[in-house]
């Protein structure tokens, strides 16, 4: 039985170093979103500027607009799902060590 709580308590420290590697890489992923983001818009709003110059119709300088700057828009969607991703990743990981520390205390009542 020893053991057992001896491989758990392992366990607990493994998935909590994992917590503690991901919570420093969200914060990575959230910044490379962060300037995606800012990137796509400033484009965005450049490449309309230009389209209006060049009297391209109103009613569609948007859609012609986005679509010579969905480069940067795919980039910026991108890095959304690995953020997102990653954030997902940081939750598995915490309910995991909730499990184990639920496992370890039922270990330790027995």
């Amino acid at each position: 039985m020893a053991l057992d709580m001896v491989n758990i308590a392992q366990e607990i420290y493994t998935a909590a170093k994992r917590l503690q590697k991901s919570g420093d890489k969200l914060f990575t992923l959230a910044r490379q979103y962060a300037e995606a983001e800012q990137e796509y818009r400033q484009n965005l709003g450049i490449e309309i500027m230009k389209l209006r110059e060049e009297k391209v119709p109103v009613s569609i300088v948007g859609d012609v607009a986005k679509a010579n700057v969905s480069k940067l828009k795919f980039n910026r969607d991108m890095a959304e799902f690995k953020y997102k991703a990653g954030r997902d990743k940081a939750q598995s990981l915490q309910a995991e060590i909730s499990a184990l520390q639920t496992l370890y205390k039922r270990q330790e009542d027995i």
